[in-house]
């Protein structure tokens, strides 16, 4: 039975692939059992900043919480690229006017 449950986390882990021959950490689809502490580092900080907010956010006020320079938009752009996919992923819900906020 634990041998079991051990290859069931195993394989819910995320799992390195390759993109222009580098090794890329891919972000995992948010499931039952899945939980946030399996995300990379840069993600759960981004998904704290955003649940610290108070309500949804844009791009800009996350980096602000992250301490990004926010008057640098090629700062912003990669950012934003997380939070999208975040979002693909069904971590985050982002709302038609752009802002993002925490998927319930």
């Amino acid at each position: 039975m634990s041998e079991q449950i051990a290859g069931e986390r195993a394989s819910a882990a995320p799992t390195p692939g390759q993109v222009g021959g580098r090794a890329v950490m891919l972000i995992p689809h948010r499931e039952p059992g899945v939980e946030e502490t399996m995300l990379p580092s840069d993600y759960q900080r981004i998904l704290a900043a955003v649940r610290h907010a108070a309500g949804p956010v844009m791009t800009r006020q996350v980096g602000e919480l992250l301490g990004v320079d926010v008057s640098v938009r090629s700062k912003l752009e990669p950012l934003r690229g997380r939070l999208v996919r975040l979002t693909d992923r069904g971590w985050l819900r982002k709302l038609p006017d752009g802002r993002f906020s925490v998927r319930l």
